[in-house]
């Protein structure tokens, strides 16, 4: 623990001593592992305090300049940075940044284009795509016809023809382009021209991506998708919340389907992190940071396939990758891996690979991502030595002394780059 991490949590420790070690513990966690979960990422202490902040208290239901609680004219005022900021770093002409989390923002999408039953076309779950996009148990699911897109058996990518096949054939109210645990470029345009030929509205979910978006370094989809949506936080190092942009046409509609559709009071403590988050975000070095981003996941890639291991689609474009764990190692599961991996203190996560045949709980791969790693500082080179250490973990089948060894040599790194 450090001196600035002990005063933060001056207060609680008075208040209460019970949770104050709990949290005293997720700092030590933080600091001494490396974070390879593709959605997580470290924000800065800018953002944090804004999330503690008083805006914490207010409610501000409606939007600015339109309330229902009286006292917003601060409210007000930070909710319009956060919405010119994001306009400025996405190019687009609205946002509404009230949505809670990147689930949130779909939801309020589907309100304001589908009607229960309606058809809804979106990648599968078990070939990258996210549970807001159709599981049967998210919501979803249950209130909408979801017909699934599959990748190509052979590059393990999405084939746009068969999504078009697809889309004429069910012809679907909307059609998601977007992935949770994708790796590949995706062809937005593309997406963009089908929904138009068969009538139906594209959503882009950018959740994953959308520092590369706003850095231009992955094509943006706002030229021609009418309705994007993103988390903030991921490699868009802000706090963990939703936004949704979109074009003049569906502006009313969209923010309606927010509130009152979807929510009641907005989260402003979050929102004015948000704010932060979009002005940091705006900075020349920011770009920087996502290209290293880049640099990191290439890295780490090359470093698991020249150890014999095997990523889907043979590697990455983004931040992400998935490891396909069989051909390396045919026993070990990716809940085993995920395991051993934690207890050497590299976290990451199981993850379904395309056409898996093990079950979701256990699945055969690992998805690993560069953001959170590349915001403490890691570079090119350490991302080799965590394939590495990643690698040594695997090939041990989680061997106790094996993984107390990484353990202590992930600890020296994490000294080296501190949060």
């Amino acid at each position: 623990m450090t001196a600035a991490s002990d005063t933060a949590f001056d207060a609680i420790a008075t208040v209460d001593p019970e949770i104050l070690p709990v949290m005293q513990a997720e700092v030590r966690r933080q600091q001494e592992t490396i974070e390879l979960i593709a959605s997580e990422n470290h924000v800065s202490r800018a953002v944090l305090q804004a999330l503690g902040s008083v805006f914490t208290n207010k409610y501000a239901e409606g939007y600015p300049g339109r309330r229902y609680y009286g006292g917003c004219v601060n409210m007000d005022g930070v909710e319009e940075l956060a919405r010119q900021r994001a306009k400025k770093l996405f190019g687009c002409f609205h946002a509404n940044v009230q949505p809670h989390s990147g689930a949130s923002a779909n939801a309020a999408v589907y309100l304001a284009i589908c009607k229960p039953g309606d058809t809804i076309l979106s990648l599968s779950l078990a070939h990258g795509g996210h549970l807001s996009h159709g599981l049967k148990v998210n919501m979803s699911g249950l209130l909408f016809n979801i017909v699934p897109y599959e990748v190509d058996p052979k590059t393990e990518q999405i084939d746009m023809a068969e999504v078009r096949r697809l889309a004429r054939e069910h012809k679907p109210k909307l059609i998601i382009s977007g992935a949770s645990a994708y790796p590949r470029t995706l062809d937005f345009d593309t997406f963009s021209e089908i929904a138009e030929e068969v009538g139906a509205v594209h959503m882009a979910d950018i959740a994953h991506i959308a520092g590369l978006v706003a850095t231009g370094l992955h094509p943006s989809p706002i030229p021609t998708a009418p309705i994007t949506t993103t988390t903030t936080h991921k490699t868009l190092r802000g706090p963990r919340g939703g936004m949704i942009m979109c074009n003049e046409e569906w502006m009313k509609k969209i923010d309606s389907r927010v509130f009152p559709g979807s929510q009641g009071g907005p989260l402003m403590h979050c929102i004015a992190a948000k704010a932060v988050g979009f002005a940091e975000a705006l900075k020349p070095e920011f770009k920087v940071y996502q290209q290293q981003i880049l640099a990191n996941a290439q890295a780490l890639a090359e470093g698991l396939v020249s150890k014999g291991n095997r990523l889907v689609s043979d590697g990455t474009d983004t931040h992400l990758m998935l490891l396909d764990l069989r051909p390396a190692y045919p026993d070990v599961t990716g809940a085993q891996a995920e395991d051993w991996l934690v207890s050497a203190n590299i976290v990451v996560n199981k993850n379904m690979i395309p056409f898996d045949e093990r079950k979701p709980t256990q699945t055969s791969g690992l998805r690993l991502g560069s953001p959170a790693a590349t915001t403490r500082g890691l570079k090119e080179d350490e991302m080799r030595t965590v394939a590495d250490l990643i690698d040594r973990v695997l090939r041990s089948q989680g061997d106790p002394d094996v993984i107390e060894s990484v353990r202590g040599e992930v600890r020296s790194i994490c000294e080296q780059y501190p949060l």
